[in-house]
């Protein structure tokens, strides 16, 4: 089946194996619910742990998991519709809303993890944010990289040769040097419990004429670092603002809805591990309502940086998460097709349907909108803590 059939639902191909691990906003308790799905039924497994986080500390989770007899909530296909992107009326409102899987975790993201990423963001650098550049000098660039970066390991030997070549010929930039140096780019994408979900919306801001999706694997780990599944990102980005200056990364980056994860953690069990993960394909679909589309597959075996040393870049001795955190490991497709006028290249419009999927974690769809006009995001740390507390979770 391709990866582009059925792109509303968030269920992966083998759903009735999968261990597969999200959060509901339940209606009744006024917050939100762990779940698990299990042969595509849903649980609560709020007393299991309360949330997400605390979830991933606990020792043979895929075990405990399956085990554990939460409150059936129902089949993943009758609670999970398709996406209307409107807002309910309040004595509409469903009694369980598929949320973003991840809760306390802290988000991070790696840039410049894969060829295509690599080129496109020294187009950016040299075009200075101007779209009207980009073009010419990715040209320029192809002619001028060639093959040079294929296949070169970060941090080699080899690396530092082609360094010294290219800062000799006048093409060295920032981003080549954590494209191919010994360390990664890893920033903090977006705050804690700010993550959009599956059906939910999107936000690129409205002073931005150049952006575009960042469809991306995403990896969950606890606070040892340990890897317990992965999930489907969408890094939503302002190529404009991070071109003029890799110092409005911030900007380019972190805006109202701009994060987007899930539609579920999948566990890692005997079915699914990091080596599914790297051999993944992952598929991007946008549907514009001006009758734009774009549709593009990638693999994840054409990272130029392993998955794990990712991880280990991100948390160790100088870097510490209690909570665990969710890593984002860079985008392996960049959309560059005109849209509108010759030369202009791709960038998103309000109302654009965004669709990343894979065969293994479903599909995470998501709708566009301007970042001030995205559904105010006020449900944060404290509110968490008060309505797990109200409903007598905490202390578990």
């Amino acid at each position: 089946m391709s990866l582009f059939d059925a792109v509303n639902s968030p269920l992966p191909q083998d759903a009735e194996t999968a261990l597969l691990v999200g959060r509901v906003w339940c209606a009744e308790a006024e917050g939100p619910t762990p779940i698990a799905v299990i042969g595509s039924v849903v649980y609560d497994i709020s007393r299991l742990a309360p949330t997400v986080s605390q979830l991933f500390e606990l020792p043979d989770l895929a075990v405990q998991l399956r085990s554990f007899k939460g409150k059936k909530l129902g089949a993943a296909v009758e609670i999970f519709a398709a996406p209307d992107w409107q807002e309910p009326a309040a004595e509409q409102k469903p009694t369980f809303k598929l949320l973003t899987p991840i809760d306390l975790q802290c988000i991070k993201a790696c840039g410049v993890t894969f060829a295509v990423s690599v080129m496109e963001r020294v187009v950016e650098e040299h075009a200075a944010g101007d779209w009207q550049l980009a073009e010419k000098i990715r040209a320029q660039l192809k002619e001028s990289f060639g093959d040079r970066l294929a296949n070169v390991e970060p941090g080699s030997a080899k690396a530092a040769e082609i360094k010294q070549q290219l800062i000799a010929e006048g093409l060295w930039s920032q981003y080549l040097e954590v494209a191919i140096g010994p360390d990664a780019e890893v920033f903090t994408k977006a705050p804690t419990l700010s993550a959009m979900g599956w059906g939910d919306w999107i936000g690129i801001r409205e002073d931005s004429a150049w952006n575009n999706p960042e469809p991306e694997m995403v990896l969950v780990c606890n606070s040892q670092a340990r890897i317990i599944g992965a999930a489907l990102g969408n890094d939503v980005n302002l190529r404009d603002f991070e071109g003029r200056s890799a110092l409005l990364l911030g900007k380019g980056k972190d805006n109202n809805a701009s994060a987007s994860i899930g539609p579920f953690i999948r566990v890692f069990d005997g079915d699914f591990d990091l080596d599914s993960v790297r051999r993944a394909k992952v598929s991007l679909q946008l549907q514009g309502e001006d009758s734009f589309e774009f549709r593009e597959e990638s693999s994840m075996e054409l990272m130029t940086r392993d998955a794990e040393d990712l991880v280990a870049q991100t948390c160790g001795r100088d870097h510490q998460y209690p909570d665990g955190f969710a890593l984002y490991l860079g985008s392996l497709i960049a959309p560059t097709q005109d849209r509108g006028e010759p030369g202009k290249g791709f960038t998103h419009a309000s109302g654009d349907v965004v669709t990343v999927a894979s065969a293994q974690l479903g599909s995470l769809v998501n709708k566009v909108t301007w970042s001030a006009k995205a559904p105010p995001w006020q449900f944060g740390i404290t509110a968490l803590m008060s309505n797990l507390a109200k409903r007598g979770l905490l202390g578990q």
